[in-house]
């Protein structure tokens, strides 16, 4: 991870802190630091708001990393909101990313998703209702789309 240079920048200057992932990645960490905004990319959110960011069509894409930690951390922090990302679309736009029921395991549960974008706009599901964040996430859908999840939402 570096090369010799980077090392050698790093070592003893003041203006630098290295921690272990363990020490970065603490939720209790991330949220010591205020107006903390943690901006994390999702395959597919379900109509509840939960987030599959791992799996496509059965197969394990990425993994989870540390995107739990930082949607807590930044939950938790004073003033800080907690950002999930991703396109309304997939496969040359003939999927919708907005999902009734999730494909994969859930990387980040609904009851911590706060906001979610798409290109078609942005919600805040914090404190809302079951109803309330089927009618958001549906906005935010692609238009193609919204119907069919209407029916099925």
């Amino acid at each position: 991870m570096g090369d010799r240079s980077l090392y050698d920048f790093i070592d003893d200057n003041p203006l630098l802190e290295a921690h272990p992932v363990d020490y970065v990645n603490d939720p209790v960490i991330i949220a010591r630091n205020e107006k903390m905004v943690s901006v994390n990319a999702t395959l597919e959110v379900d109509l509840d708001g939960a987030c599959n960011s791992e799996y496509v069509n059965g197969r394990q894409f990425s993994a989870a990393g540390g995107q739990l930690d930082f949607v807590r951390g930044a939950y938790a922090s004073k003033g800080g909101r907690s950002i999930i990302v991703c396109h309304s679309t997939a496969a040359g736009g003939t999927i919708s990313r907005i999902v009734p029921v999730l494909s994969g395991p859930v990387t980040t549960p609904r009851n911590e998703t706060h906001i979610v974008v798409t290109e078609h706009g942005w919600v805040d599901l914090k404190g809302k209702t079951a109803a309330e964040r089927v009618t958001a996430l549906i906005g935010i859908a692609h238009p193609d789309f919204r119907e069919h999840l209407a029916r099925r939402g």
